[in-house]
């Protein structure tokens, strides 16, 4: 719970997802089934058959899994293998294979590569290490009392094999144009691109992703002005852009939205990234609730170092998109002039 930098945390003081499990069951009438299952670097799987045995008289099977906070993270802790550690995997697999609804609480320090998992498995929850009052977060937000609302600040990969893995890449010299990249190349067209031939060239989960128990909309784009001058924008002299989406909840539930504004420049003195994160905001909205959110790009969002060291706005094609991540959400485009 306390994590790899708990220094001088007590460890008595968390409360783990076991015991407000317990707690909570308590309160409501029902029964919390216990199997340990495996440790987290384990070969050996004779605790495989008890944890069997208590999905298979379950409801629900909430398993945790992830890495060992101490010896796997932090400084001195590089792994070579993304994966679960351990036979952890195995064991998913034969709990799943019961055939009852599973809920993956991940405890980790990194991204994992978890693409079974995101196959086969309802529902993943991403907890990191949470800290002392980890275990009743988790159970609240796992009886529904609270939604889900939390981003990704990190790419989560398919296989190792992809890292380095981050959303603000620069373009490659075979750019896709139009190209579907997520499966392998079927066909020579599909193959002579910058990518992978046998992963998508996709993230598993990509940054800025976060479920919740509602859905949200987003609004086609509205912006102030389709051209700016960079001299004006150097200067402070020139208006900024204000460019506004409305966000509305169409689902059932009341909750946050984190919502995301991105750009991208081309035709600039240097190459940029596909995608920057120029902004965000948390909004609360009920079911059918619906909120206008604006954003203001300025020679603060647009400048940048250029190829003499210097930090200036350029005169540049720009696409803008407001979303939920970093690989969604609508767009639209403008200009800067001289």
């Amino acid at each position: 719970m306390l994590g790899s930098w708990g220094a001088r945390g007590n460890p008595a003081d968390a409360v783990t997802l076991r015991t407000a499990l317990t707690t909570r069951m308590q309160q409501s009438g029902g029964q919390l089934l216990y199997a340990k299952g495996t440790e987290i670097l384990a070969t050996e799987q004779s605790g495989f058959t008890d944890a069997v045995a208590a999905a298979k008289q379950s409801d629900v099977v909430i398993m945790a899994a992830g890495e060992d906070a101490a010896w796997m993270t932090a400084e001195a802790a590089s792994r070579a293998h993304l994966g679960l550690p351990g036979n952890q995997q195995q064991l998913l697999e034969a709990v799943a294979a019961t055939g009852k609804p599973v809920v993956l609480i991940i405890f980790s320090g990194r991204p994992l590569a978890l693409p079974w998992a995101a196959e086969h498995i309802p529902a993943i929850m991403e907890a990191w290490y949470p800290g002392v009052q980890a275990g009743p977060a988790i159970v609240r937000t796992l009886f529904g009392e609270v939604s889900p609302s939390g981003k990704l600040t990190v790419s989560f990969p398919h296989s190792v094999g992809q890292e380095p893995l981050y959303y603000d890449e620069l373009n490659t010299g075979r750019p896709a144009d139009g190209i579907d990249l997520s499966h392998p190349p079927t066909n020579s067209a599909e193959k002579y691109h910058s990518r992978y031939v046998d992963e998508p060239n996709a993230p598993l989960f990509p940054f800025g992703f976060g479920l919740s128990y509602t859905k949200f909309t987003y609004s086609p784009l509205e912006l102030s002005a389709t051209r700016l001058s960079a001299a004006g924008l150097n200067q402070k002299t020139g208006s900024p852009l204000r460019v506004a989406t409305t966000v509305k909840n169409v689902g059932s539930r009341a909750a946050d939205e984190v919502v995301e504004l991105y750009i991208r420049l081309r035709g600039t003195s240097v190459s940029l990234p596909i995608r920057q994160l120029e902004g965000f905001r948390r909004i609360t909205l009920v079911p059918g609730e619906s909120k206008r959110v604006e954003f203001t790009l300025g020679r603060d969002e647009l400048s940048f170092y250029n190829i003499d060291m210097k930090d200036i706005v350029e005169p540049a094609s720009v696409t803008v998109w407001i979303g939920p991540s970093s690989t969604e959400g609508q767009s639209a485009d403008f200009t800067i002039a001289e």
